[in-house]
């Protein structure tokens, strides 16, 4: 077997080992939990499935690993507060959403509980299903400390894995949450067969509208342009794997959206994204046509044709103007 061979077939021989906890044992934490141990770094995964003690699984580690859901966030940073967390260790946030209370994103949230930890963003094309069976991939890792980015990416980067840090924490985390709400408009797209004509000029003006969006809340352009970004987008919007993305092609199948949900049997985050979405840009007066199709499809006030009918009917304009 030659060298080159063998650096392919093995991992590579991994920086000091680190002690991590990952909060959240769903597909996402768990294909976490896989990539880092691949690494040599032990995990401490944390579930209250698992009934585990919090306390014990952030005993003495080196980096903190968000992949809970977004309505669990909250409840778990709190209860941390109340425990010692090691001081000034990198916290990681892998959750893609927005609080319905305060419409935050997960970052904002860690960064407002936690202000002497460096909050790093983790978000890109990746399906964890594709991720446990091995299938290479890669992802952005980003902060306004890009120390904390740089040793979060050594933990995480490998042969089949690889990273990329990025010093914009609100772009790439807001890309890989928005992309959610446009998935569930590919899924429509998809289960109504509109063809793929219409499905990339959906996923184009999709793009510009999250770019919109993202760029009014801080994030930088070009960000929307790559891994976390468009990247996301493509992978969430054009695979079955996508929970979102399901969401959508069952309502064009005629189902409920209790019965879409009941049958995936976890969580499509797009669904509270695009409520959250939409009470923010209404404040902000952020236009978001495609947006807001979804919104009415998801809350029973306009069947899926009618949706695609009300894009296609919009003014005639420019393609690019002048905001």
């Amino acid at each position: 077997m030659t060298q080159d061979s063998t650096s392919l077939s093995q991992p590579p021989v991994p920086h000091q080992p680190l002690t991590l906890a990952i909060l959240g044992a769903g597909a996402w934490g768990s294909a976490l939990a896989q990539l880092a141990r691949y690494n040599g770094h032990t995990v401490n995964l944390w579930s209250r499935r698992f009934g585990n003690s919090l306390e014990e699984s952030i005993n003495a580690v080196d980096v903190l690993v968000s992949a809970i859901s977004m309505r669990g966030v909250a409840v778990t940073a709190q209860q941390l507060q109340t425990l010692k967390l090691p001081e000034k260790i990198p916290i990681v946030t892998a959750t893609k959403g927005l609080d319905p209370d305060s419409t935050r994103t997960p970052s904002q949230l860690w960064g407002n509980w936690f202000p002497q930890h460096p909050i790093v963003v983790l978000s890109g094309p990746n399906l964890s299903a594709e991720i446990e069976q091995g299938l290479p991939a890669a992802t952005v890792v980003a902060s306004e400390n890009l120390e904390a980015a740089k040793i979060v990416q050594t933990v995480f980067a490998s042969n089949r894995f690889r990273v990329y840090t990025s010093s914009d924490p609100m772009g790439t985390e807001l890309g890989g949450t928005l992309k959610n709400v446009i998935a569930i408009a590919a899924g429509v797209c998809d289960g109504l067969q509109l063809g793929t004509n219409a499905k990339s000029a959906l996923l184009t003006r999709a793009l510009t509208e999250i770019i919109r969006i993202g760029t009014h809340l801080g994030g930088k352009t070009e960000t929307f342009f790559g891994l976390s970004g468009l990247g996301d987008m493509l992978t969430t919007c054009n695979s079955a794997l996508s929970r979102n993305y399901r969401v959508g092609y069952g309502l064009a199948e005629g189902k409920s959206l209790e019965q879409v949900l009941t049958e995936l049997g976890s969580t499509a985050e797009g669904v509270n994204t695009t409520n959250v979405l939409i009470e923010i840009a209404h404040r902000e007066r952020i236009p978001v046509p495609i947006s807001w199709q979804v919104y009415q499809l998801l809350n029973h006030q306009i069947t899926p044709q009618k949706a695609v009918e009300a894009l296609m009917e919009r003014d005639l304009k420019p393609e690019f103007y002048d905001r």
